[in-house]
């Protein structure tokens, strides 16, 4: 049996939908807070698959992500972030939605950088909730996005805007997972939703997949059978898929 850990930390509040949307993607599903992670990295090396949830961890008091990040990097003087590179390099697959995306930015397992909402004239945008959709784009390497069109989902996010200096190289080294399609929410480069690393094993994106596993979570579901279709569920689908191979 697959089995994922899903990592969530002082102020996340979306690990059991995570949860939720792993086991009907197949696999086990456990939730770790960062705490329990300090005290036994070898958490890590037991899971198949890593998931973390989004929320705002530590109030982002200090910055969106930050001291999850640090706490990542130098947890247990240093053991979490030696696993982690380890899990990475091992090709079990890694998801951070929303604040964990935000996380893996700044854990450096991800390129770029996120910033405050931005409208299409540079006005400052506070927090925003709506649904969303996204394409996944062709030619990325994410395993998470093998198979998947498109994707309904909802965002709510105050710092969701994706930063990088040349999101052409991005593209073309197959680095660009999502893209929203129609209105861009924050501001983010070139559309940008969601972004892998190099070895396509790791994604980040802001909106939230797991709020959209089942045909009634989606507000139009009465009356727009296609975003069946759409659902939210097929991201991790892939992504246990993959776990199981590895």
């Amino acid at each position: 049996m697959t089995r994922a850990l899903v990592l969530a930390g002082p102020g996340t509040n979306r690990e059991l939908a995570a949860v939720r949307a792993l086991q009907m993607a197949g696999a086990t599903a456990e939730v770790a807070l960062t705490a329990q992670l300090l005290d036994d990295p070898m958490l890590l090396d037991r899971a198949h698959l890593l998931v973390i949830a989004g929320g705002f961890s530590y109030a982002d008091a200090l910055g969106a992500g930050r001291m999850f990040a640090l706490d990542l990097a130098r947890g247990a003087g240093g053991a979490v972030g030696e696993r982690l590179a380890h899990f990475v390099s091992s090709g079990r697959p890694v998801l951070g939605i929303c604040n964990g995306f935000q996380v893996l930015v700044r854990a450096g397992l991800l390129p770029g950088a996120l910033g405050h909402n931005r409208a299409a004239d540079g006005q400052a945008v506070p927090f925003d909730c709506r649904w969303v959709q996204l394409r996944a784009e062709p030619m990325s390497r994410s395993v998470w996005t093998t198979g998947v069109d498109a994707i309904e989902c909802p965002i709510a996010h105050g710092e969701g805007r994706y930063v990088h200096a040349d999101p052409q190289a991005l593209q073309a080294a197959g680095q660009v997972a999502l893209r929203y399609v129609g209105r861009n929410p924050n501001g983010s480069v070139g559309d940008i939703a969601g972004v892998c690393d190099p070895s396509g094993v790791v994604l980040g994106l802001m909106p939230h997949p797991e709020d959209h596993v089942l045909v009634r979570q989606h507000p139009l579901y009465r009356r727009d059978a296609t975003n069946i279709e759409r659902s939210g569920l097929a991201l991790f689908r892939a992504g246990v898929e993959h776990a199981r191979g590895v």
